[in-house]
């Protein structure tokens, strides 16, 4: 029996979730589901150009684990590409480090901890507010997360 996977940090939810070539419709395009964590890993690899271990490190996973998902991610990127599919970043097992809250009205985005969030918008006052982390059925980080936080 395998062991149960570890919750993956991730340091905060997406600004988007799906991506699709132009001048199709999404009914008519496969979906590539990237993991939550998936996207992590392609973010600090290639994005921030961090090594393996401090990605790994950052991600409280191991080395290997890190080389293995990033190596998926990366294979369905490239599906994602190559083969004119839909992306959709969903899922996986992660506590999100900070949360993003964006304005419905004006687009603006907030980056913010878990224990304040806004209620308006300081571009245009709206309240019309969007919790990113909920989006991806999260909600309040575990107290492991947020005493790591504060040191």
């Amino acid at each position: 029996m395998p062991r149960p996977q570890k919750k993956r940090s991730v340091h905060r939810p997406p600004l988007r979730s799906e991506f699709k070539p132009t001048g199709i419709p999404s009914c008519d395009l496969e979906v590539v589901p990237l993991a939550l964590d998936e996207l992590e890993a392609i973010r600090l690899a290639d994005y921030e150009g961090l090594d393996h271990a401090d990605s790994a490190e950052q991600m409280e996973i191991s080395r290997s684990t890190f080389s293995r998902l990033v190596e998926r991610a990366r294979h369905k990127v490239a599906q994602f590409l190559i083969e004119g599919r839909r992306l959709q970043v969903e899922g996986g097992e992660v506590h999100f480090q900070g949360n993003l809250i964006r304005c419905s009205d004006c687009g603006h985005s907030i980056q913010t901890s878990f224990e304040s969030k806004p209620t308006e918008c300081p571009e245009c006052g709206s309240s019309n507010l969007m919790d990113l982390a909920g989006g991806h059925g999260h909600g309040r980080c575990c107290g492991r997360h947020q005493r790591r936080n504060r040191r």
